[in-house]
């Protein structure tokens, strides 16, 4: 007969061999092949998230090599003056992208002001406060919209848009024109295809791509977070404000980013709508430029240190691009720091 004695806790009868480490018979090491299978399952996973990582970065340096190599011709002939110089003359071998970076950047930053306000208010409307039915009706509607083609944008920006709204902006032209410092920005001689037109053009393409993603950022807060805020007594905006906004805010910059990005890239669109006037000016109803307007319009006929300059306008936007996340991404760190109270 197995020995026995008694359990120090229950007083039962149990034999010496199941108290012995590992001696708990086919259950223990039914358990410890799993927990094996587990580590080399987590292991493989492992090395599929890094090798996907190392490959999502690799294809970024070879894309950055191989625009920065076919656009070398044009920077060792321009020089630093690529960036900083506003005089663009390919007739004369003359490459100055200031004027076209200036004009992506005002663009991309009317669609930014323009289109958050609206995603947030519309995502966080549909998350808190909608019904049911109305909440499935405008997810429908904004996912529709995320769908439409860019040309479709552009080709109505250009034949409805902008003709119904240049009295618009004669009228606002008009109202502010002896104004000091309004004056310099909405004054001047209205046109209808101009910065602010590109810039409403892709607030409407990307406000359905911020409000999608902040819709579902925003659902991922725990209900104990809003049913605590409310139980404190707070109302729905404070509950909003200190629950829902601190925890979901990555998440919602995330999305602005998203959207930047695909404002700052949109080339059908907004070479449609800006008017293909590079120029520096603070007047936003004036016509401009954006770089890949600009290449969108000139590359299929541009050959050596033109076309060379048009792939150097994609590096400068390729840079801007990123340089404008790893910005954002610092903001948000700092951000959740002080939130932590670190």
């Amino acid at each position: 007969m197995p020995d026995r004695s008694a359990d120090p806790e229950t007083g039962a009868r149990v034999s010496l061999l199941e108290r012995r480490p590992g001696g708990g018979g086919n259950a223990d090491l039914t358990g410890l092949r799993s927990s094996r299978g587990a580590g080399r399952g987590d292991a493989v996973f492992g090395w599929i998230a890094l090798g996907a990582g190392i490959t999502v970065l690799a294809v970024l340096g070879l894309i950055a090599l191989s625009t920065t190599k076919e656009a070398l011709p044009a920077f060792q002939q321009q020089g630093p003056s690529f960036v900083w110089s506003n005089d663009w003359n390919p007739n004369q071998g003359k490459f100055g992208a200031l004027a076209f970076i200036y004009g992506t950047v005002l663009v991309s930053f009317i669609a930014i002001l323009l289109s958050v306000p609206v995603s947030l208010g519309i995502a966080l409307f549909t998350n808190e406060v909608a019904p049911r039915r109305l909440r499935r009706a405008i997810t429908y509607v904004v996912d529709l919209l995320a769908a439409i083609p860019s040309v479709v944008y552009g080709l109505w920006g250009l034949l409805v848009l902008a003709p119904a709204i240049k009295p618009v902006y004669e009228s606002i032209a008009g109202t502010v024109g002896s104004w000091p410092v309004l004056s310099a920005v909405l004054g001047g001689k209205p046109d209808g295809k101009s910065f602010m037109t590109a810039g409403i053009i892709l607030a409407i393409m990307i406000t359905p791509i911020i409000t999608s993603l902040s819709r579902e950022v925003i659902a991922t807060v725990p209900a104990q977070q809003r049913e605590a805020a409310m139980a404190l007594g707070a109302t729905r905006w404070e509950m909003i404000r200190a629950s829902v906004i601190p925890w979901s805010r990555s998440g919602i910059v995330g999305a602005v980013m998203l959207g930047l990005g695909r404002a700052m890239g949109e080339t059908i669109a907004a070479a449609l709508v800006i008017g293909s006037s590079a120029q520096i000016t603070l007047q936003v109803f004036d016509p401009g430029d954006a770089m890949p307007a600009y290449i969108a319009n000139q590359f299929g006929e541009a050959s050596g240190t033109f076309r060379s300059a048009l792939i150097g306008l994609g590096v400068v936007l390729f840079a801007i691009t990123i340089a404008v996340n790893l910005t954002a991404r610092s903001v948000v760190t700092r951000f959740d720091l002080r939130t932590k109270g670190v």
